[in-house]
C-alpha cells in the first residue's frame, strides 16, 4: 500500500488527507498491534499510547491503556461516521440530529447519584468517575437493533469497579440507569416519542460482567455530546439502545426496571435485548447487518453473530428461552 509521511513522522495511506485525526488513527492502529502482541514491549506500548493521545485534536484527551483482553480485530469505524450517525432521541430522531443539536448539552459540572439497594450510596462528580479506576481503551462491536453496526474504541472501565465500591445488598437484583432530561438542553424532549427521562436497566450479574463498560470516552478523547457525554454505559452483546447515555442516576433495585423502549413497544423491544440473529424484529430480520463505512455498491451485509460475537456471556442465560425472554 502506498503511504506518505506526515510532519509528525506517521505513515498515512496515500490519498488520505494529513489531519490530526488521521495521524491519531494511524498511531492507534500501530498501538493496537502492540496491545495484541505483534510487537513486544508493554512499556513501549504505553509510551506510544500517550504520544497518540497527544495527537488527538479538539476535545480533552484521556490517558488510557489498551486492554488486549478486550480488543477485537475488526477495522474500527471512522471517527467521522461514529460521531455523525447516531441515535440519541433527546436531540432528534434523524441520524444527523444529535451531531447538529447536541452542542447545547452542558457536561460540566456533572454528577451521578448512586442509590437504592446498596450499603454506600453516593453522589460522584465527573472527576471522581475519571479517577475511580484506571481507564482502559477497549475496541467493541456495536450492533444497533435497526440492523447496522460499528466498531468503536471506547475508553472507560468495567462497571463492576463502581458496583464493588457501593456494595449492593442482598436485595439488589437489577441496576437501573436514568439519563438526563432537560428540555433547555435537549430539544428532542419536546417530542412524545418516548417517556422521559430515558431509562434502561440490566440484571445485576449482567452489570457485573467484565464486558459491561462504564464509558467516559472514545477514540482517546472524552465522549462527544452526541455519543452520550459525559458518561454512558456500553454493553456490547446487547443492542445499542441498552447502552444508556448521559447518565445522571444509577439505582440498584429489587424489581426489574421499566425501560424506555420496552414501555414504548414491548412486543418489539424486550428487557434483555441480546443480539440474537435467530430472533427477528417483528418488522425486519436480525440475521445480518450493515457495517457503517462499508456502504459500497458491491458491499455485502455481514452475518450477525450471536451475542454480537461475545460468546462468553452465554453462561448468564443458561436455562433461559431467549426467544421468549428477548
Amino acid at each position: 500500500m502506498l503511504i506518505k509521511r506526515s510532519p509528525n513522522g506517521i505513515d498515512i495511506p496515500f490519498g488520505s488527507e494529513i489531519t490530526p485525526r488521521a495521524i491519531f488513527e494511524s498511531r492507534r492502529s500501530f498501538i493496537k498491534q502492540l496491545a495484541v502482541g505483534s510487537i513486544a514491549g508493554g512499556a513501549l506500548a504505553e509510551m506510544a499510547m500517550r504520544e497518540a493521545f497527544a495527537q488527538s485534536p479538539g476535545a480533552q484527551k484521556l490517558a488510557a491503556k489498551p486492554n488486549p483482553a478486550f480488543v477485537i480485530m475488526d477495522k474500527p469505524t471512522s471517527y467521522k461516521d461514529a460521531t455523525t450517525y447516531n441515535n440519541f432521541y433527546e436531540f432528534g430522531t434523524d441520524k444527523a440530529d444529535p451531531a447538529a443539536n447536541a452542542g447545547t448539552l452542558k457536561t460540566r459540572p456533572w454528577t451521578v447519584a448512586i442509590e437504592g439497594e446498596i450499603k454506600k450510596p453516593m453522589t460522584v462528580d465527573l472527576d471522581g468517575l475519571l479517577k475511580l479506576a484506571p481507564l482502559e481503551e477497549r475496541i467493541y462491536r456495536l450492533r444497533c437493533v435497526e440492523g447496522w453496526s460499528m466498531v468503536i474504541p471506547w475508553v472507560g472501565y468495567s462497571l463492576s469497579e463502581l458496583i464493588r465500591k457501593v456494595e449492593p445488598t442482598g436485595n439488589a437484583k437489577y441496576v437501573e440507569f436514568i439519563t438526563l432530561a432537560d428540555k433547555k438542553q435537549m430539544p428532542g424532549l419536546r417530542s412524545p416519542v418516548l417517556e422521559w427521562p430515558y431509562v434502561e436497566g440490566l440484571r445485576l450479574d449482567e452489570a457485573n460482567h467484565p464486558l459491561t463498560l462504564l464509558t467516559l470516552g472514545m477514540y482517546g478523547e472524552v465522549l462527544p455530546n452526541q455519543n452520550g457525554a459525559p458518561v454512558r454505559i456500553v454493553v456490547p452483546w446487547k443492542y445499542g439502545f441498552k447502552s444508556a447515555k448521559s447518565i445522571v442516576k444509577i439505582r440498584f433495585t429489587k424489581d426489574q426496571p421499566k425501560t424506555a423502549w420496552n414501555l414504548s413497544a414491548p412486543q418489539e423491544y424486550g428487557f434483555y435485548s441480546n443480539v440474537n440473529p435467530e430472533v427477528d424484529h417483528p418488522r425486519w430480520s436480525q440475521g445480518s447487518e450493515r457495517r457503517i463505512g462499508e456502504d459500497g455498491f458491491l458491499s455485502r451485509k455481514r452475518k450477525t453473530l450471536m451475542f454480537n460475537g461475545y460468546s462468553d456471556v452465554a453462561s448468564l442465560y443458561t436455562g433461559m428461552d431467549l426467544k421468549k425472554l428477548f
